[in-house]
């Protein structure tokens, strides 16, 4: 590997373990700079994904993509499809079912780009966890991919994910589903002294 090249990568892992520092601190005014740094670039559809939940600041679902088959990333289509996923969960009736196609059709296209994408299991599995079971929605389903999460995220060291937010998700979902083993693991994330973000929502959890 070249010197350009080594710096290159070097930047992009700082740059991802930056945006979950910022976004597991809750530190919108870093999180939004590194947004403005990077506008226009593959990188900032990561800055928005983690900005919209701490906001809700609609500016960061403006001016999605349409087309898929514009990007050959499975992290970015991931992406785009999660922002879609959010502009569907506040969209009207009338535009529900249109959002919501869109952002199926970034994340089919993330999976056939790479189905163990740190990120295309991430979103995938909150859309399965958070769709109603009518339009595809499904909690086991959603287990397995947090669970395959867990299980690759160490090969995927440099693409803005933690542990913790992985081990999180499955905690979360076996709560939805009742599981015995939930109340351990609830304690087990507390014991690890979670940053305000993850305590917030073990405390209060949707």
């Amino acid at each position: 590997m070249t010197l350009a090249l080594l710096l290159s990568a070097t930047a992009m892992v700082s740059f991802a373990d930056s945006t979950q520092h910022y976004y597991a601190t809750r530190d919108v005014a870093n999180l939004a700079a590194l947004c403005a740094q990077y506008s226009g670039q593959p990188v900032e559809w990561l800055c928005r994904y983690r900005l919209y939940p701490l906001t809700e600041d609609e500016r960061y679902l403006d001016d999605l993509p349409t087309d898929a088959d514009a990007f050959d990333s499975a992290q970015t289509l991931a992406l785009i499809s999660g922002l879609w996923g959010y502009r569907t969960a506040r969209a009207s009736i009338f535009s529900v079912a249109k959002f919501g196609r869109r952002s199926n059709t970034f994340l089919e296209r993330a999976k056939e780009q790479d189905p163990n994408d740190p990120f295309v299991l991430l979103v995938e599995g909150q859309s399965l966890l958070f769709k109603p079971k009518i339009v595809g929605g499904d909690k086991e389903e959603a287990l397995e991919r947090f669970k395959t999460l867990q299980r690759i995220l160490p090969t995927y060291s440099d693409r803005g994910i933690s542990a913790l937010e992985a081990d999180l998700w499955v905690w979360y979902t076996l709560k939805r589903l009742d599981h015995p083993s939930a109340s351990q693991l609830k304690q087990d994330l507390l014991d690890r002294q979670p940053p305000p973000l993850y305590a917030a929502f073990i405390a209060d959890p949707p």
